[in-house]
């Protein structure tokens, strides 16, 4: 008995540990949850669906985003975003794309 009872604490710990997120990457999500609240608050409907198109397509450049914006939003310069207001910010935050020119002889 004493066997099986040590196998299950075992398998007991091992499922605990596998249960527990990484604190780090859980305490990541949960700042970009916190600013997710904040930027939402001001952004207009329009700016909200292109917001939502954005995470699902790029998270990374969403994150950028997140953070510029709420760096914004906190120090007081921002009260809404609209829909053009996201789009500028979103082409300053790409990087700019070299035009080829190809010549054929």
């Amino acid at each position: 008995m004493t066997d099986l009872e040590e196998l299950k604490r075992k398998r007991l710990e091992e499922l605990q540990t596998k249960q527990q997120p990484d604190s780090e990457e859980a305490q990541m999500q949960q700042q970009i949850a916190q600013l997710e609240l904040l930027v939402k608050g001001v952004l207009t409907k329009k700016a909200l669906e292109r917001y939502g198109n954005l995470k699902t397509a790029h998270p990374e450049l969403a994150v950028q985003l997140l953070a510029l914006l709420g760096q914004a939003i906190q120090s007081g310069q921002i009260k809404t975003v609209d829909d053009d207001a996201l789009k500028n910010l979103l082409m300053r935050l790409q990087p700019k794309k070299h035009k080829f020119k190809m010549i054929r002889k």
